[in-house]
């Protein structure tokens, strides 16, 4: 069957395109929306409407394509042809026309929208920008800033918002075919006049002197380091002060610059990582799911709430258990304060919040949790007293529902054993703030059935999450590798440096924190009590936790005391940098016998990422994690690494792997191989000549 079909509709050519899922623009729909507008050249239509067959618009491009030879038309081209033609040409957009399908409807000459469809020129979160045009024709329509502002952020707006700013001329209600064909018919009765956006100039009002170096300066705090925003604003000025076409020279060699840059094979490679991460290595697809309904929650803290939300949010009930009333009664303010602080944000309407919070039963009764399809236990990270929950929960439960656990590094398999049902334990670490971080990385026992583990990642999709699969081991796969990079930062700080220049370092790399930034924020208890339950061995090398452990002597906890690695002032909550904290670092270095030096800021940068990445190879070699991408997934989404350079794992293909082992074979004999020893697979690799994404292919 064709994806392209064209038929007369009385005097109204219709072209109809039907490239399902979401109606890509690949070779087959260019090739079949050229041959149709030809036809129509030389028909009795007096005007053409361009309409889409299922749930949406043109989504974008085939990114399918991404990479190969070109084919012709290609989409400038083709658009070329779109806006050339003698006869008017709308566009009827529902669903949502992204990226390639919005330039698409630029090039047309008129654009209406039911009101529920959205717009946008998501490219720049591939790191790329709009190549069909998007950055000459939506100036032209919107004006520079609301260009801007559209296309280097990648959001999509409402159709009302796009009639406002002028990227359509007409909201309808009802068939959209039907309003389509009688917009059609006005336009034929005023004369059919040809509205090519090429020939409209763009509004220079407002647009200073000091505009443009005023937005790249904004884009660089926002943005920071990310090529692409920047260019995005090189197109916008050329086109300001250039013709149409001089402007489309400007953005095709941009594009083709984004296209083969280092950061947007990471973004492309974030973008296909997370759509592989939900698919698990030797799963039946037939698996039959469970019912998820009802949920319940033990622990109405911080993350109990968050997770609470992120089911009520998906219009699931759940039953919120709490030791007692009164810290029932707190779980459930905070629940609410998170739901006015959306509503003020304009994110949700008061009455929305208010319907939600009462999908919400509070219990101190473990019998009200007999009916639940799930239980997340969200207690405390104290194994002894998971056990005890998770027995109580197998004595009320039904048979078949899901007992999981919230646990960010206990073992699931000992957990699971205090039931006895241990094939429906699973863990799933919600990442704090729950209701906001899109990371759940969900945790195979060695007896959770199939069922349980397919039935997690489709609830994950459910509740809008981005699930990455896990084996059990201390920490699973991003703590584990988080230990790592923690120890380095501690073991600079000892060894002559300061949290300010760890901190900038990693933020310069496009880390959303440093790390001793984020153990502020965190609380510095978090880590001491952690420690408590450890043995010796388990701790690992005093050198690691020793400045950390003295600054919670101290009563230094972090923002909630307002000092811990930093001073934090009482009314801004901004960092200060503190002697003290100097004093403390230079006297466990003395206490140690360890001599300060100064430490460069390569030396800094590659210490922390290597160690990540090492251990990164370690979790690969024993099985830990499916696939690499899974731990760059984990990394992107969960732990603030710079998507821009792909994760942990892409980021030492970027670097090349025979650098990194050799750097961290010149570690070992500088720091000693007790932390940088290189990891087998690591190794393998290098003495085969393999990159990591050839290994990945083959396993």
């Amino acid at each position: 069957m064709s994806v392209v079909s064209y038929q007369l509709e009385g005097d109204i050519g219709v072209i109809s395109l039907n490239n399902p899922p979401v109606n890509a623009l690949s070779h087959a729909l260019r090739l079949g929306i050229q041959d149709a507008v030809a036809q129509a050249q030389n028909d009795a239509s007096l005007a053409l409407v361009l309409i889409c067959q299922g749930r949406t618009f043109i989504a974008g491009a085939d990114i399918s394509e991404f990479g190969k030879a070109p084919m012709l038309p290609s989409l400038p081209g083709l658009l070329d042809i779109i806006e050339a033609s003698t006869k008017p040409i709308i566009a009827a957009i529902h669903g949502t026309a992204l990226g390639g399908g919005l330039e698409t409807a630029l090039a047309c000459h008129y654009r209406c929208a039911l009101s529920s469809a959205k717009v946008g020129l998501p490219e720049v979160k591939l790191g790329l920008l709009p190549g069909a045009g998007g950055t000459q024709r939506v100036p032209r329509l919107a004006g520079v800033k609301a260009a801007l502002d559209l296309i280097t952020t990648g959001t999509p707006i409402s159709a009302a918002n796009a009639l406002k700013i002028g990227l359509i001329d007409k909201v309808v209600k009802g068939d959209l075919l039907s309003a389509a064909l009688d917009f059609a018919q006005d336009i034929i009765a005023q004369g059919a006049v040809l509205k090519r956006v090429r020939d409209i100039a763009v509004d220079n009002e407002g647009i200073s002197a000091d505009f443009f170096a005023e937005y790249r300066a904004h884009l660089n705090k926002r943005f920071r380091q990310q090529e692409a925003p920047q260019r995005i604003v090189e197109c916008i000025e050329a086109a300001l002060s250039q013709s149409f076409d001089e402007g489309l020279k400007v953005e095709r060699r941009l594009f083709v610059e984004c296209m083969q840059s280092t950061q947007s094979a990471a973004l492309r490679h974030l973008f296909f990582a997370e759509r592989m991460s939900s698919k698990i290595k030797g799963l039946p697809k037939d698996t039959q799911l469970k019912d998820i309904k009802r949920v319940g929650i033990i622990g109405g803290g911080t993350m109990g709430g968050g997770i609470a939300m992120n089911f009520v949010n998906a219009n699931i009930p759940v039953t919120l258990l709490e030791i007692n009333h009164e810290a029932l009664q707190r779980g459930k303010d905070i629940i609410a304060k998170n739901y006015a602080m959306t509503v003020k944000k304009g994110k949700l309407t008061t009455e929305l919040a208010v319907e939600r919070q009462a999908l919400i039963t509070g219990t101190t009764d473990y019998n009200d949790l007999a009916d639940m399809d799930l239980v997340i236990e969200a207690v405390f990270e104290n194994l002894a007293i998971k056990k005890q929950v998770f027995a109580k929960l197998d004595s009320v439960c039904k048979p078949g529902a899901i007992l999981a656990s919230n646990t960010s590094y206990q073992d699931v398999n000992l957990i699971a054993e205090s039931t006895s049902r241990p094939q429906d334990v699973i863990g799933l670490h919600f990442f704090s703030p729950a209701n906001v971080m899109k990371l759940l990385e969900i945790v195979r026992g060695d007896k959770t059935s199939e069922q349980v583990l397919a039935t997690s990642m489709a609830m994950a999709k459910t509740i809008k999450k981005i699930p990455a699969l896990s084996r059990v081991c201390y920490g699973f796969i991003g703590n584990r590798m988080l230990r790592q990079y923690a120890r380095e930062a501690q073991l600079c700080l000892l060894e002559g440096s300061s949290p300010e220049a760890i901190d900038r370092v990693m933020q310069n790399f496009g880390m959303a924190m440093g790390p001793l930034a984020v153990g502020d924020l965190a609380g510095i208890d978090i880590g001491y009590k952690a420690r408590e339950g450890l043995t010796d061995e388990e701790k690992g090398d005093v050198r690691s936790y020793c400045i950390a452990d003295a600054l919670y002597e101290m009563g230094r906890l972090g923002q909630k005391t307002g000092a811990g690695y930093y001073r934090y002032d009482a009314e801004t909550r901004q960092r200060i940098a503190d002697p003290i904290v100097l004093e403390v670092i230079e006297a466990q270095a003395k206490q140690r016998g360890v001599e300060r030096k100064a430490i460069s800021d390569e030396t800094i940068l590659a210490r922390l990422t290597f160690a990540l990445i090492n251990e990164g190879f370690k979790i690969l070699e024993k099985g830990i994690a499916q696939r690499p991408s899974d731990i760059d997934v984990v990394y992107a989404f969960g732990y603030g690494f710079p998507a821009f350079r792909g994760g942990p794992m892409f980021y030492a293909e970027t670097i090349g792997l025979e650098k990194v082992y050799q750097t961290i074979c010149q570690f070992g004999a500088t720091y000693g191989e007790e932390f940088w020893q290189p990891a087998a697979l690591l190794k393998q690799l290098v003495a085969e000549g393999k990159t990591l994404s050839e290994w990945s292919s083959n396993s």
